[in-house]
């Protein structure tokens, strides 16, 4: 079978409180780990998009309307649906792992780092489309 989910791919999840969101995979582990026996990739996405702006909005707002909150998390294969899209983050990455889920204060920095990113790429108008949110 031939893996699907392979760094930078764009996917959708599908359950849980994340669920219709967008997430890249930075890490793939088909066969799953000791403490996750069933393949599981480790993903970031946004939690909440950008709001919309125009011409005549402020700096100061345009600023606020332009925040992302990432999340990170660690997903069964059975509830992502992939896409055909790809983003080629290379900061991702080396910026999660998943000995970050074992600490808080490791985890708050890694989401840290990817909101860093996001908020990077948003800005630069890169990958419009990563950074609006579903609809269906």
């Amino acid at each position: 079978m031939p893996k699907v989910y392979k760094p930078g791919k764009v996917a959708i999840v599908l359950q849980g409180r994340q669920a219709g969101k967008k997430v890249v995979v930075i890490k793939q582990l088909d066969e799953g780990t000791k403490e996750r026996p069933y393949p599981h990739a480790i993903v970031a996405g946004i939690e909440r998009y950008p709001r919309k702006v125009t011409r005549t909005m402020g700096a100061k707002k345009l600023q606020r309307r332009s925040r992302v909150k990432p999340f990170i998390k660690v997903i069964n294969y059975s509830h992502l649906f992939p896409t055909r899209y790809a983003l080629e983050l290379e900061s991702l990455k080396n910026s999660v792992s998943a000995d970050h889920f074992k600490e808080p204060s490791q985890r708050e920095d890694a989401r840290k780092n990817i909101k860093k990113v996001f908020e990077e790429r948003y800005q630069t108008g890169k990958n419009k489309w990563f950074f609006q949110a579903l609809r269906f």
